[in-house]
């Protein structure tokens, strides 16, 4: 498989959200809520930005407390994490600050994302503590989560009312699959596997390449029949392609239609 970064319809989504956050109104609206289904590529896309753009990325623990959270944010920013819950925020908001201003000067954006923000969103304390960290540094933070993330933050007004975008990840349509295979299968496919691919798949981008796997596992041993077409699906029929993720059940490739 290439290692190919693929920019699908919800990379362009992040990015959209993202300019909004930089055309906010209010100063205080300095969060991003990210949600969607597991397997939609939330992870991949963020935490590929995050390391681009030289931001913080941390990912929630079930335990986290408000503590926790800023010994983890003190370690990424490379700062010795002091005792006591007033010095360690007064240290993460010089450290924040330091690399906002420092991200200005070089034209980069900067921001704190937090992978698996399920775990905040359902505790009061930590929502607090990520609402002042975001006010204060001025720095914005972006909460990467799951369907219930929403509902979860609404309990809490005066942190929904500073998130400047809610931004869900949808399924790739066939365009998005189609993108997937030019970029990171090694193998040419033809246009029928590659709409049975996004049927059996869902749009999921786990199981998307788990296809990949499987055609290229296949294609390489058997070239197809039409090589300017690519395998299709009377190339492959018969052949197990992925599982269900529901059901766990094996897919084959059904016969030409």
């Amino acid at each position: 498989m290439k290692p190919n970064y693929v920019k699908t319809a919800n990379h362009q989504r992040f990015m959209d959200g993202l300019d909004a956050l930089e055309e906010r109104g209010a100063d205080e609206c300095r969060l991003l809520v990210v949600d969607g289904l597991p397997g939609l590529g939330k992870t991949t896309i963020l935490s590929r930005w995050a390391a681009d753009e030289k931001c913080i990325y941390l990912r929630a623990k079930t335990e986290w407390s408000s503590y926790w959270l800023l010994e983890e944010l003190l370690t990424e920013l490379r700062v010795h994490p002091p005792f006591g819950y007033a010095k360690r925020f007064n240290a993460a908001m010089k450290a924040l600050g330091e690399q906002a201003h420092n991200a200005e000067i070089t034209g980069r954006q900067f921001a704190v994302v937090i992978d698996e923000a399920d775990h905040i969103s359902r505790n009061g304390k930590l929502v607090e503590t990520v609402r002042d960290l975001a006010d204060i540094a001025g720095v914005p933070f972006v909460l990467v989560g799951m369907g219930r993330i929403r509902d979860n933050l609404a309990r809490f007004p005066q942190v929904a009312s500073r998130t400047s975008r809610f931004i869900r990840f949808e399924p790739a349509d066939l365009k998005d699959v189609k993108f997937f295979l030019s970029e990171q299968c090694e193998v040419l496919v033809g246009d029928d596997l590659a709409k049975f691919i996004h049927k059996a798949t869902g749009g999921f981008n786990r199981e998307i390449r788990e296809a990949i796997v499987a055609v290229e596992r296949f294609g390489f041993l058997n070239p197809p029949s039409s090589p300017n077409y690519g395998l299709s699906l009377a190339d492959m029929a018969g052949k197990h392609l992925i599982n269900d993720r529901k059901s766990g059940q094996a897919i084959f490739v059904p016969g030409a239609a």
